[in-house]
């Protein structure tokens, strides 16, 4: 399989703020490229934290194909076979203006971190082969 069309999952963060508020960042790459960081800030609970790093995800997703655009829809946790699943619903703007996509990843103890790659994985079914991205 072709990996120009997918970008990767490199690294995530998130921290909790005393204030009650979080910040998570996440990394993005490209096979020969420099990484792609999305950072976003929000409320610190169990739906913000979510709802945040899968926002981080969108904006390192936002520098890697500016001509691209998604927005998120909604994020959420659901538990299903003795697992918990979480699912994210993305709209799509730009050149791909129309349909919208859902992603899911299987977590255990990380949910924000689920969150992103939910994320990810909804929108590179979308971009698989389709878009180069920005080097």
């Amino acid at each position: 399989m072709d990996d120009r069309g997918r970008l990767k999952f490199t690294d995530f963060s998130l921290d909790r703020g005393s204030t009650g508020l979080c910040r998570a960042r996440v990394v993005l790459s490209w096979p020969q490229s420099t990484p792609y960081v999305g950072e976003a800030a929000g409320l610190s609970s169990q739906a913000g934290e979510m709802r945040c790093a899968a926002q981080a995800c969108l904006a390192a997703i936002a520098l890697a194909m500016p001509e691209v655009g998604f927005e998120l829809v909604g994020v959420k946790a659901v538990r299903a076979f003795d697992a918990t699943v979480v699912i994210a619903s993305l709209a799509t703007q730009g050149r791909l203006d129309g349909p919208r996509v859902v992603g899911s990843a299987l977590v255990q103890d990380d949910a924000p971190r689920g969150a992103a790659l939910a994320v990810l994985n909804a929108t590179n079914r979308l971009l698989t082969g389709l878009i180069e991205p920005r080097r």
